[in-house]
């Protein structure tokens, strides 16, 4: 018998998670049936976007999540012991799957590539980057973009496939290290947005004229400051609010109307997996040979052992992590 280890919400979050929001349960799992498979996880992520979606869990509820998982028992010829897939297990050390929800890592993945970038730039965050970049901006060579939360999972992989399509890339970020590493990767600006002592001058500073395309991360107060130095029909991909996702105060009024209106401004939030099928596969193999061919790096904060979920999640949105948080099971 296999005893599986999961984390749940034990409490629902107020303000800041801690670990008194968690409980760690284990269960014994059935004996396959005809179909399914057994996994074992290998790598599990944890993301902003869980802060927000543990709000429609129940308390006792298991926390839902990727996971990069081998199958360790089969009775599913689709997927042989020993096949690596990429799962939506949540956050558990083993489970069953009857491999409708499982992916495959493409077959041209080479041995020299960790497979948990298949949670990160190759993976959830990397595909959030791409169309949040390429379809929701648009953006075209020539063009200037700002982002923020720019040294984290998603915003390091905007700020490369921007300077990939001829873009001036702006970066903000929330330390020294971070915007070395931002510079690293050929941001063309990179500044610490704790120590600058105005955002709204760093910004023109930056760019004077303006700027067509923002990929906002952050959301709250920056953007305020933000979009009225948008250019003329510029556009913003919202992908995330991680400054207000914690928050027990009223946010702040959002952005001047006039701004807006006068400068033809598009705002479009958006979620990845509105791209499914072919769309997915392109992308997916264009991130796989970008990263192959080096032209875009990729950094893991990899923190070890499955009993330290809870606390890699809390890390991540206080700001621990250069690149993409994973914990190895």
């Amino acid at each position: 018998m296999v005893h599986a280890k999961s984390w749940t919400l034990k409490k629902h979050f107020e303000g800041s998670p801690t670990h008194s929001n968690f409980e760690l349960k284990t269960v014994e799992l059935p004996s396959l049936k005809n179909g399914e498979v057994l996994l074992e996880a290998l790598f599990l992520t944890v993301d902003p976007y869980m802060r927000v979606a543990a709000k429609r869990l129940k308390e006792g509820d298991m926390m839902m999540g990727q996971q990069v998982a081998r199958v360790v028992e089969s009775k599913n010829s689709a997927f042989p012991a020993g096949t690596v897939v990429v799962a939506s297990s949540g956050w558990t050390s083993h489970s069953i799957s009857d491999g409708k929800d499982l992916e495959k890592l493409p077959t041209e993945w080479p041995d020299t590539v960790p497979v948990s970038l298949a949670l990160g730039t190759i993976g959830m965050t990397g595909l959030t980057a791409y169309f949040g970049l390429l379809d929701i901006c648009g953006v075209k060579g020539g063009e200037t973009v700002m982002v923020n939360a720019a040294a984290g999972a998603v915003g390091s992989v905007v700020g490369q496939i921007a300077k990939l399509k001829g873009c001036k890339v702006v970066g903000a970020a929330g330390s020294d290290e971070k915007v070395a590493y931002l510079k690293k990767l050929g941001y063309d600006v990179a500044f610490n947005y704790k120590t600058i002592k105005s955002l709204e001058e760093t910004l023109r500073k930056a760019s004077p004229d303006g700027y067509d395309c923002y990929f906002d991360n952050v959301g709250g107060e920056f953007s305020n400051i933000v979009i009225p130095q948008m250019k003329k029909f510029g556009r913003i991909a919202i992908c995330g609010a991680i400054s207000t996702y914690n928050s027990t105060r009223p946010l702040p009024p959002g952005p001047p109307p006039e701004n807006i209106i006068y400068q033809q401004l598009r705002m479009e939030g958006f979620i990845v997996n509105r791209w499914q099928g072919d769309v997915r596969q392109k992308a997916l193999k264009d991130l796989l040979t970008w990263v192959i061919e080096g032209k875009i790096q990729y950094h893991e904060y990899i923190i070890e052992g499955f009993e330290n979920m809870p606390a890699a999640f809390m890390g991540m949105l206080k700001g621990d992590n250069l690149g993409k948080t994973i914990v190895k099971a």
